[in-house]
C-alpha cells in the first residue's frame, strides 16, 4: 500500500517535490532506577543547522518526556530509557550518516526529524535496518508514503497548505497570494505547492518565487509581494529565514498578512516579531493552555535546567514541536510495551495497534503510518506583548 501511494506521489507531483556531533542524553534527566536493563530510544532531530532551533526543541519535549517517565515496563520487565542523540544538521546529505550513527547504537525505535528532506534521508537507512521511526513535525507525504518503517504523528502538507489556503481565502477575504520558498528544500517547496493549488480552486491567484539557501536580504521579496497587490505572502521557511521575512515585512511596509506554516510557531520568531507592524497567522500542533498539566509541568523542567532554557531559546514558552516530542516520547513507549520486546521487529510490528491519548490529540495511525489528525490550531502573533495568541481550530471540508 505505502509503496503504490509512493509512486502515485512522485508521478503526481514530482516536479514540486524535487526542490522535503551526537551526544546522549543531555539536558540529563534524574529519577531512573539503578540496576535495570536498558532500551535505547534514538532521537534523529538537527541541533545544527537552518533547522537546528527547531530540533532542540523537540528534542526539549523528548527529555521532559524521559524525566516524567525514565523506566517502561516491557515482557515483565523493568526497563530504563536511554536517549541516544544524534545531530542530522538538517540536510539529506548529513543525514544519512546521522542515521546510520543510530544503527549503530542498537537503538530499538527512532523518533524524529525537525525536517522532511532529512527524514526522507534517512528513512533509507532505517528501512535497511528494519527499525521503526515516528516522525514528530516532519510533513511532507513521501516521509511516509515511501518507506515502509517511517510514521508519524503530524499532520500532512496537502492538509496544512489547504488549511492556509482556505483560510486566506475565505476568512482573511485575500484574493492574490504571494509565496516565497526556498530553493531545494522538500518542506517548502511541497508546502507551497499544495497552498497554491487550493488557494487557485478557491479562485485565488498567486504568485511565486524562491530564493536560493543562505539569503539574508528578503527586501525585493516583500517589494514584489507589493507590486502584485497580493493581501498575504506564504512563507513556509525555516526559523530564521521566518525572522528575517518579518523585519523585511516591517520595514517595507507591507500591508497584508504573513502566514507561516508549522516552523514559524516558535519563540525566536515572536520576538523578531515583537513591536513591528506586521500581522502573522500560522498553523500549528499545539496552543499553550491546551492541557495546563504538562504545561505547568515542563515550564518548572525548562526554569530548573540552563541547557534546556538555553535550547528552548532563553525562555520558558512552550513551541508546538516541543509537545509534540512529549507525545512522540510516549508512543514509542507504548510501542516498546506492545511489543513486549526491545527488538526493532517485534516494535515495529506493534507500531499499528499503538494508541493512546497524547497532548496534542488523540494518536492512531492509518495504513500509511500517519497519524489520523484532521484538524490544525491557527495562532496569531500578539506583537505588543510578545505572545502567540489562538484564532480558531480549522479543518478542511
Amino acid at each position: 500500500m505505502k509503496k503504490f501511494v509512493a509512486l502515485a506521489l512522485s508521478l503526481a507531483m514530482a516536479l514540486s517535490l524535487a526542490a522535503c556531533g551526537a551526544k546522549e542524553d543531555a539536558p540529563a534527566a534524574s529519577g531512573a532506577s539503578q540496576g535495570n536493563k536498558v532500551v535505547k530510544i534514538g532521537v534523529f532531530e538537527p541541533q545544527t543547522g537552518d533547522n537546528g532551533a527547531g530540533g532542540k526543541k523537540e528534542i526539549l519535549g523528548m527529555q521532559y518526556g524521559k524525566s516524567v517517565q525514565p523506566t517502561v515496563e516491557i515482557g515483565g520487565e523493568v526497563y530504563d530509557v536511554q536517549l541516544e542523540i544524534v545531530d542530522n544538521r538538517t540536510t539529506p546529505e548529513n543525514g544519512k550518516s546521522a542515521a546510520s550513527e543510530l544503527m549503530n547504537r542498537g537503538v530499538s525505535i527512532v523518533l524524529g526529524s525537525y525536517g522532511s528532506g532529512v527524514s526522507t534521508a534517512g528513512g533509507e537507512v532505517f528501512a535497511e535496518a528494519g527499525v521503526p521511526a515516528l516522525g514528530v513535525t516532519c510533513t511532507n507525504p513521501q516521509v511516509t508514503a515511501g518507506c515502509d518503517v517511517y510514521y508519524r504523528l503530524a499532520f500532512l502538507d496537502p492538509f496544512q497548505g489547504t488549511v492556509l489556503a482556505n483560510y486566506a481565502y475565505n476568512e482573511l477575504g485575500v484574493t492574490t497570494a504571494y509565496t516565497i520558498a526556498m530553493l531545494g528544500s522538500d518542506y517548502d517547496q511541497g508546502l507551497v505547492y499544495y497552498f497554491t493549488e487550493a488557494f487557485k480552486a478557491l479562485g485565488g491567484t498567486v504568485v511565486n518565487e524562491d530564493f536560493p539557501e543562505g539569503s539574508a536580504n528578503f527586501v525585493s521579496y516583500i517589494n514584489n509581494a507589493k507590486a502584485a497587490g497580493a493581501g498575504a505572502i506564504f512563507a513556509p521557511v525555516s526559523i530564521n529565514y521566518a525572522q528575517l521575512i518579518v523585519e523585511a515585512a516591517d520595514a517595507q511596509g507591507f500591508e497584508g498578512s504573513l502566514l507561516g506554516s508549522d516552523t514559524w510557531d516558535d519563540n525566536m520568531v515572536i520576538e523578531s516579531a515583537k513591536g513591528r507592524n506586521v500581522d502573522i497567522k500560522v498553523t500549528t500542533f499545539y496552543q499553550e493552555g491546551g492541557n495546563p498539566e504538562f504545561d505547568a509541568g515542563i515550564k518548572e523542567w525548562i526554569n530548573n535546567n540552563s541547557d534546556a532554557k538555553t535550547n528552548n531559546g532563553g525562555n520558558d514558552m512552550i513551541s508546538a514541536v516541543s509537545a509534540m516530542g512529549y507525545d512522540a516520547y510516549f508512543t514509542a513507549l507504548e510501542a516498546l510495551k506492545a511489543a513486549g520486546s526491545t527488538d526493532a521487529k517485534a516494535v515495529l510490528e506493534a507500531m499499528p495497534s499503538v494508541k493512546l491519548e497524547g497532548v496534542c490529540g488523540p494518536i492512531e495511525f492509518d495504513d500509511i503510518g500517519d497519524a489520523k489528525r484532521d484538524s490544525a490550531y491557527i495562532k496569531t502573533a500578539n506583537t505588543e506583548t510578545g505572545a502567540w495568541e489562538f484564532v480558531k481550530v480549522q479543518t478542511v471540508e
